[in-house]
């Protein structure tokens, strides 16, 4: 058994990729991360065992370039325009209501890729535990626990606006 040309694993992968690539990294370095790791993969494509699970491989190649985009970021220096005179009420000026990001981004960092890469990549868990180095029940924990976060937040002002009808 040979291996698809690389043109129809970007095709067919490439936008699973990319929602997993957003919700780990967010929007703003997504597209980059995108990049990364397709180019990571061109290189070591010649090498994947042609039985892989092209899928699972592919999320955990996003997943390090996903760790490297967060260790360049975390050492680059965030310009800002106004410093503003106090905190926003909420501590948070960047939320706005209705982002999948910003929901994401209320997660812990272990939370927030177990969710990703079940709900978003439809990875098992014993392949999120390989490419996170856990246990399966830990990925499993994890995205359980990640979801009920969500449902938390969400739950909050759906009900609200139900009571206010």
């Amino acid at each position: 058994m040979s291996l698809q040309p690389f043109e129809q694993i970007v095709a067919d992968h490439g936008p699973m990729v990319l929602r997993v690539c957003r919700a780990v990294v967010g929007p703003a370095d997504a597209e980059d991360a995108w990049s990364e790791t397709f180019l990571a993969a061109l290189r070591s494509y010649p090498q994947l065992r042609p039985d892989a699970n092209v899928e699972a491989w592919l999320v955990t190649v996003a997943h390090r370039k996903a760790v490297d985009l967060a260790r360049a970021a975390a050492r680059r220096a965030v310009p800002v325009g106004d410093v503003p005179d106090g905190a926003a009420p909420d501590g948070r000026p960047e939320d706005w209501e209705g982002d999948l990001w910003a929901a994401l981004r209320t997660l812990p960092e272990r939370q927030r890729r177990a969710v990703a890469y079940h709900y978003l990549a439809g990875l098992p868990y014993r392949d999120i535990a390989a490419i996170t180095e856990t246990t399966t029940d830990a990925a499993r924990r994890a995205a359980a626990d990640g979801m009920k976060t969500l449902r938390a937040i969400y739950r909050g002002p759906i009900e609200e606006r139900g009571a206010a009808r």
